[in-house]
């Protein structure tokens, strides 16, 4: 039941990482590819009907974690307070970048919001990165379970880490540049003529950085957690994970050379699925390890909730799901197609 309860996690982070992050990678690349202010408002229709509910995912994701996982919650949360007020107050500015817009017909009122839109996005797309390397490379817990991360130290890797090292910004570029092309595909998907034009090749562009990173990143991770390599080499299985990433990868660059925007964009999701896999199985049994002593990382074993409250949670948990999923099924369908100009009088 405890492994189950992970994989609830580890998907619910997934569908929130490609639902939120190809609106975060459109804030990305906001002003590469809207030149004009027909252009920036279009690009803001391809995400303003749909931002805030993707943004649920991530708030099921904690509240999962908090149900199955309380240890783990209360532990990193804490540990990592810092980074996490950060995301906070640039999740704050982005939404309030997206609302307030259009509210003052002026151009340094705009300009102002465009800027604050791309910069939250970029800044919350490395500082989640950063976070997902700071739980594969561990954090220093101590035998009460509980840690304490400034935001940075000495760089290094072990014993009083920080929130960034050189580890940490390497995943915080990866996922800057992997939700820079998933929002580019997006906006290629949503747009046509020259905004389609400019996002595919803003999504070439960064493809060539995915992967370059992608490399590196893997390379550092099997440097950083033994535990990575050790769980893929004893478990072929779990290969399938970067398989699919770097199958996802190599469709993306495919299918959008050949100008199917659908295929490419999925192609997308898979590799941003792949990688989270890779990751959470990597690290298991742990969910949150330590880099001090291994004894004192936090397993779904000994940081899960009660058994019976598991089992019943499920019986909760699945309905509220199906809610949540059929409200995002709903509103994609009822906005799906191409964003044109007449369209704009919605106010984004």
């Amino acid at each position: 039941m405890e492994t189950l309860w992970l994989c609830l996690v580890a998907l619910l982070l997934t569908v929130y990482v490609i639902l939120d992050g190809f609106d975060l990678g459109a804030g990305v690349i906001h002003f590469c590819v809207g030149r004009t202010e027909s252009e920036r408002r279009r690009v803001l229709r391809t995400v303003g009907p749909v931002w805030d509910g993707n943004e649920v995912w991530l708030i099921a994701a904690a509240a999962t974690l908090y149900f199955a996982f309380p240890a783990v919650y209360a532990s990193g949360f804490s540990g990592l307070y810092l980074p996490l007020m950060i995301v906070l107050w640039l999740l704050i500015l982005r939404g309030l970048a997206i609302e307030l817009r259009n509210h003052v017909e002026s151009h340094l009122w705009r300009s102002f919001w465009d800027f604050v839109f791309t910069a939250a996005s970029a800044l919350v797309a490395v500082v989640f990165g950063a976070a997902a390397g700071n739980v594969v490379r561990g954090v220093p817990l101590d035998s009460s379970g509980y840690f304490f991360l400034p935001l940075w130290t000495d760089f290094g890797t072990a014993g009083a880490v920080g929130a960034l090292d050189w580890y940490t910004i390497l995943a915080g570029l990866l996922a800057l540049a992997a939700l820079a092309q998933h929002g580019a595909l997006w906006l290629a998907l949503k747009t046509d003529d020259v905004l389609a034009g400019r996002a595919q090749h803003v999504a070439t562009v960064s493809w060539r950085a995915v992967a370059g990173l992608s490399l590196i990143v893997t390379g550092a991770t099997f440097r950083v957690q033994p535990q990575v390599l050790a769980n893929l080499s004893q478990h072929a299985a779990g290969m399938v994970f970067p398989a699919l990433a770097l199958a996802g990868l190599l469709g993306a660059a495919r299918f959008g050379k050949r100008g199917d925007q659908r295929r490419a964009f999925l192609s997308s999701c898979a590799y941003l699925a792949g990688m989270l896999a890779s990751a959470a199985f990597g690290i298991f049994p742990y969910v949150l390890p330590a880099n001090t002593d291994p004894r004192f990382g936090l397993t779904v074993y000994n940081a899960a909730a009660g058994a019976y409250g598991l089992k019943i949670g499920l019986a909760w948990w699945i309905p509220g799901m199906l809610l949540a999923s059929g409200y995002t099924v709903f509103v994609y369908r009822r906005f799906a197609g191409k964003v044109r100009l007449e369209e704009e009088e919605a106010g984004y």
